[in-house]
This record gives structure tokens, C-alpha cells and sequence, in this order.
């Protein structure tokens, strides 16, 4: 049966719509001076950029809803590169107590799994929009074991050929926790350059907000 899309097995926005509120609500616990404007800014526009997006994809605006969807992204990730700028800023003049730092720097290492997590999830594959248009999940910028395993029922396919497999926001969450906290992308390859490029940001951010800041705090406790 086709959504009203025209679309027999839509992909289900909503663990991603939580991500990015959750990306959203991360800056209001961010110390006023890593902030980006008012507390509520950067979340008021969020907000309304995921109803615009949401009612553009149940209407089939699927070139609006793409672009909502970077819009809203880079919103987020203007604010984790300001408030991540300011933090070194006050680590470098010394102007962050050292609880501001370690409240400052675990609220950026979680801002920057789930904002990354929506860039790969907006970005692989040509997005959602076109990878919800695929009975599986074959070719991407990840590759994910159910692209690489041979199927337990049919050796002629992979588990995603066999059982249309396709990869949700919660997987892409998994590649993006995984490359914040080891650092690499463990058992997903990253095939493209683009990823390639996007981890290796991701990564960079991660070591400075948690590696460094964090043990400076500690330092200085």
C-alpha cells in the first residue's frame, strides 16, 4: 500500500525529528556566553523549520523538504561550532569556571553525535527521500554489515537485498556515537569522501570538547 506520497514503505521521520528538538534543547543548558543570541533563538527557529519540513513531506514537497532539512542542520551546526569557538575562548582568557567547563563541554559532545547523526542521515544515499524510493539498501556512502552479509536464507543476497533492509536515523545515531567515542566508524566502512571528510570534523570536534577541555577542567578543579 502507497503512503500518500506515492511511497509503498516510507521511512519514519520521526526518531530524527526528536534528534534534532534534543540538538535544539541541548543549547539552553550551554552557559549564556557559548550561547548563539537568546536562549531561544537557535530553538524557535529549529521548530520552525521542522514544521515546515514536516508538513512540506506529508504534502510531497520533496525539494522543499530537502532543503528544510539542510536548513535546519546548519542551524544546529552553527550552534555547536559557536559554542564550541567560545569555549576555547574561555579555556584560552580564562573566563569559564571549571564546572562551566565540564557542563559546556558534555553538552557539546552530545550536540555534536546527534547533529552529525543528521547530516549522515540527510546526506547518504541521496537521503531519506531517496532511499525510502529503494526496496533495499545496497549502495551509500556507509557500509552497513547488512549490505556486506550474505543472508542466512539465500546465499544469492545480502541481508538487505533478501529482506529489504534499509538504514533508519537510529543507525546513522550509531555511526556518529561511535566515531565521538572511538573515534572511528568501527564496524560501518565509510566508502565516500564526503563521509570521510564529515567524520573526520566530527572526530576533531569530539577529541577538543572532551579530550582536552574536559582534562583542562579537571586540571583545574
Amino acid at each position: 500500500m502507497l503512503s500518500a506520497h506515492g511511497v509503498e514503505r516510507p521511512e519514519p521521520r520521526w526518531p530524527v525529528v526528536i534528534g534534532v528538538l534534543a540538538a535544539a534543547g541541548l543549547h539552553f543548558a550551554l552557559p549564556d556566553q557559548m550561547r548563539v543570541g537568546p536562549p531561544w533563538l537557535l530553538a524557535g527557529i529549529v521548530v520552525a523549520l521542522v514544521i515546515v519540513a514536516w508538513a512540506s513531506h506529508r504534502l510531497g514537497h520533496h525539494d522543499l523538504n530537502a532543503k528544510t532539512g539542510y536548513a535546519i542542520i546548519a542551524v544546529l551546526t552553527i550552534g555547536l561550532l559557536y559554542g564550541l569557538t567560545m569555549l576555547m575562548a574561555g579555556l584560552v582568557r580564562h573566563t569559564v569556571t571549571a564546572p562551566e567547563l565540564l557542563r559546556a563541554a558534555a553538552v557539546l559532545w552530545a550536540t555534536n553525535v546527534l547533529v552529525f547523526a543528521t547530516w549522515y542521515w540527510r546526506l547518504d544515499a541521496g537521503g531519506p527521500n531517496a532511499r525510502e524510493r529503494h526496496e533495499a539498501h545496497t549502495r551509500g556512502a556507509f557500509l552497513f554489515p547488512q549490505m556486506a552479509v550474505d543472508s542466512p536464507d539465500n546465499d544469492d543476497a545480502t541481508i538487505a537485498e533478501d529482506e529489504g533492509w534499509r538504514p533508519g536515523f537510529v543507525d546513522y545515531l550509531f555511526v556518529a556515537f561511535n566515531t565521538s567515542t572511538a573515534f572511528s566508524p568501527t564496524d560501518v566502512p565509510v566508502l565516500s569522501r564526503w563521509a570521510k571528510l564529515t567524520m573526520m570534523l566530527q572526530s576533531v570536534i569530539s577529541v577538543t570538547a572532551v579530550v582536552l577541555l574536559v582534562g583542562r577542567a579537571i586540571n583545574i578543579l
